[in-house]
């Protein structure tokens, strides 16, 4: 099902004509190429090629295809599921140095940038025109690994994910056809919507070169604040009912108390270890206050207290350093640790519950995690802190996520939020979308990549 597919000396032989030193086979380079932040061993490719260009990608692809080798595209590595192991071999497509910003369109709100440039290349870039991209996905992701995977992050409760910000991509095909889907309007009834098949496709069906992304004004005004709560459940409540009360809040992260402890040993922080919510609103200075003014409110009427508000920059940076931190903090605090990261996603008006249920489990499980969550959409995550040589807390981790899962599909969520399918979740998707609509997808698949060269083995089995 996964069997590594030995690479022809001939195909290694006319990549090393075409692309040099570009091309390479050293084994601390194929390692690094072999792994993402997954709890999975690392499965390097046979060969790493840096593209460079469209034409780049166009000519490894169609060697590829000629010789039927695996293809995986590679962007900083950020991914959690094992989207880049290369299960079967083959090569891995680095188009880290495909990083420039080719069109802005400030009038328009638009921007068309190559895969590899990053989402702060992009803010960096652009901050002189008054616009901003807003989707973060907490790590310096590229932006062809964020539309791959359909990444979100803190601020998708006010802008949404790559699927609503993705207007148009620039794709090779199986065959090294290079193809553009899309255009820079806001809105198309042209034929298929081949644009959203591609995004969230984890490299399966194509390889993005160029994406063409909506931009946003930046706001005349940000206000931050943190509140601490008596319990997870008062926390998850005030943020249900700042949504269903049509607040525009732009992000609310939940970090329980556990998790708030590791932060306050990694960081050196005093902050009271209670379950906490980080928000931040986005608006001229009149309406940020009256959304955050209307937030204390519904906060205070479920325990909510100790607010600290931050309207600079600085301040807000402070303010944050427990959610941005969350992740180092927790597996510093297990050193030699790997975290196994779960990404349930619910409708707004059960997420309570199903936090509830999966804390006392995990608590009753003994195994150490920590807990945050863009709470604002219904999603959060467990990292599950695993010992990578000890395979009972690896099984334990994935009995919990299991349950987990279990719960979320109950409750009509979703076993992927924003991480994507990619090796870990390939039975839950079986699970949540139902063998016709999996069987669908195939068929979609073996339409597009007929050879099964595109990162083959992800999403499921063909």
């Amino acid at each position: 099902m996964n069997a590594h597919r030995p690479m022809p000396d001939a195909m290694l032989q006319a990549l090393r004509d075409r692309f040099g030193d570009r091309c390479s086979t050293a084994q601390a380079v194929r390692d690094q190429h072999g792994r993402d932040e997954s709890a999975y061993d690392a499965a390097p490719p046979d060969a790493v090629v840096f593209c460079e260009s469209n034409e780049d990608v166009i000519d490894a692809v169609k060697l590829a295809d000629r010789f039927e080798v695996p293809v995986i595209p590679f962007g900083v590595g950020s991914s959690l599921e094992g989207h880049l192991l290369a299960v079967q071999g083959g090569i891995s497509l680095d188009l880290s140095r495909m990083n420039r910003v080719l069109r802005v369109n400030a009038e328009d709100l638009t921007v068309t940038v190559q895969a590899g440039v990053t989402r702060t290349q992009l803010n960096r870039e652009i901050r002189d025109t008054g616009l901003f991209f807003p989707i973060d996905p907490g790590a310096d992701a590229s932006l062809g690994g964020m539309a791959a995977t359909r990444a979100s992050g803190t601020n998708a409760v006010r802008y949404g994910t790559m699927r609503e910000n993705v207007l148009g991509l620039g794709v090779v095909t199986a065959s090294g056809e290079w193809i553009r889907t899309g255009t820079r309007a806001r809105k198309s009834a042209a034929g298929y919507d081949l644009t959203r098949l591609f995004v969230g496709s984890e490299g399966t069906l194509g390889v993005m070169t160029e994406v063409t992304l909506k931009l946003y004004p930046l706001p005349e005004a940000v206000s931050a604040a943190i509140c601490h709560f008596p319990d997870i459940d008062a926390a998850v409540r005030t943020t249900i009912m700042t949504i269903q009360m049509g607040v525009p809040i732009a992000r609310v992260e939940l970090v329980d108390a556990n998790t708030v402890g590791l932060v306050n040993r990694h960081s050196g922080l005093q902050l009271a270890e209670r379950p906490m919510l980080l928000m931040e609103f986005h608006g001229s200075p009149a309406s940020v206050a009256e959304q955050a003014q209307t937030v204390q409110d519904i906060a205070a009427e479920h325990g909510g207290e100790a607010f600290e508000w931050a309207s600079t920059p600085e301040e807000r940076t402070r303010l944050w350093t427990a959610r941005h931190h969350a992740y180092f903090a927790a597996i510093q605090s297990r050193p030699g640790c790997r975290a196994m990261s779960t990404d349930a996603c619910v409708p707004i008006s059960r997420l309570a519950e199903l936090i509830a249920e999966s804390v006392a489990d995990v608590d009753a499980s003994g195994l150490p995690y920590f807990l945050v969550g863009h709470v604002g959409d219904g999603n959060f995550h467990f990292g599950y802190l695993i010992d990578p040589d000890q395979p009972a807390e690896r099984e334990l981790a994935e009995a919990l996520n299991h349950r987990l899962v279990e719960r979320t599909l109950r409750m009509e969520g979703t076993c992927s939020g924003e991480h994507g399918v990619g090796l870990h979740k390939m039975g839950f998707l079986l699970d949540e979308a139902g063998a016709g609509t999996v069987g669908l997808m195939r068929a979609i698949k073996r339409a597009l990549d007929p050879k099964d060269i595109l990162n083959p083995g992800k999403i499921f089995v063909v």
